[in-house]
């Protein structure tokens, strides 16, 4: 069977636009600009990196309009748009999806997505059927859910199925400090079912990164200090053996993290605001971690007892 990653020729590895259109007073607390963004996406693009993930609630749909501005010269078929419906901010309307996804089009400057996903499951009943209109036009490449578990997950698969339209691909929460989603049997129900895995939060928005630790905590006044400032402490056992690790491979910690998830066979979804992370992202995919060393890793991993689920999430266990 042909999958989404032969039709699509995906790239290893998707780069994540949720921090662009960020506010200095925001999630994670900038104020890049779409010219910040212009040599990142350059690099992207030149490096093959040309899969693009957004959403219509990043930055309130500024980060699609920055993804729209810098895709506006290049061919549409030569860069691939992940974005996304996000019930909490739908209209009251039977016609949400749909008017959704006509804003984020106009706003990405197409008039289709490759992928589109239902951002969470807060009514799987209600909401999957609502993308089928779109997919049968044609509007839609394929379908995908995230942040869905594995019942709700089977359940928008029958529910596609029926209209015979596709499940194609999942993206949940995945990292060392967050296996959940393969704990609860969900990786290898997408392996069996030919559905793509994608792992956002990989790096766990820097925590995992090398760049900060118990000596270089997050900036005050983000989100991601409030989250991650209180365990990097706990973090430094696994930190360490990620940087003794980087350096037999003469990679960065971020990319051994990047590697490992691409070795637990997921598409990582890498968030970038600089070139150098780009280059991170596009050398990661030529790492190949031993067993032993993944075996390590995830091992140090569990024994932080570090929880990173955040308030929109759950724990795929449960």
């Amino acid at each position: 069977m042909t999958t989404i990653q032969d039709k699509l020729k995906l790239p290893q590895i998707a780069l994540g636009a949720w921090a662009w259109g960020d506010t200095k007073n925001g999630y994670f607390g900038n104020e890049y600009t779409v010219e910040d963004f212009r040599p990142v996406f350059q690099k992207a693009m030149a490096e093959g990196l040309n899969l693009w993930d957004t959403a219509a609630v990043y930055g309130m749909g500024a980060s699609e309009q920055i993804l729209g501005e810098l895709t506006k010269d290049i061919l549409r078929k030569d860069w691939i748009l992940s974005t996304k419906f996000t019930p909490q901010i739908a209209d009251e309307t039977s016609e949400a999806v749909t008017h959704m996804f006509a804003e984020s089009m106009e706003r990405l400057g197409t008039d289709y997505a490759d992928i589109y996903w239902i951002h969470n499951p807060a009514d799987v009943k209600r909401w999957t059927p609502q993308i089928t209109p779109l997919a049968k036009a044609g509007k839609i490449k394929f379908i995908g859910v995230s942040n869905h578990n594995l019942d709700e997950i089977k359940m928008a698969k029958e529910i596609l199925e029926n209209e015979g339209l596709k499940l194609s691909a999942i993206q949940n929460h995945f990292s060392l400090l967050n296996r959940s989603s393969e704990e609860a049997g969900i990786i290898d129900y997408c392996k069996e079912n030919d559905i793509a895995f994608f792992s956002y939060m990989v790096l766990e928005q820097g925590a995992l990164s090398g760049k900060y630790d118990r000596d270089h905590l997050f900036p005050e006044g983000s989100e991601r200090a409030k989250s991650y400032n209180p365990f990097m402490t706990s973090l430094t056992p696994l930190i360490s053996e990620m940087k003794k690790i980087a350096a037999e491979h003469q990679a960065t910690v971020a990319q051994i993290a990047t590697a490992w998830a691409i070795g637990k066979g997921t598409i990582p979804i890498i968030g970038v605001t600089k070139v150098d992370q780009v280059v991170d992202a596009a050398f990661a995919t030529t790492i190949s971690l031993q067993i032993e060393e993944i075996n390590k890793l995830e091992k140090l991993a569990s024994e932080t007892r570090v929880s990173t689920i955040r308030e929109w999430e759950k724990d795929m266990n449960e």
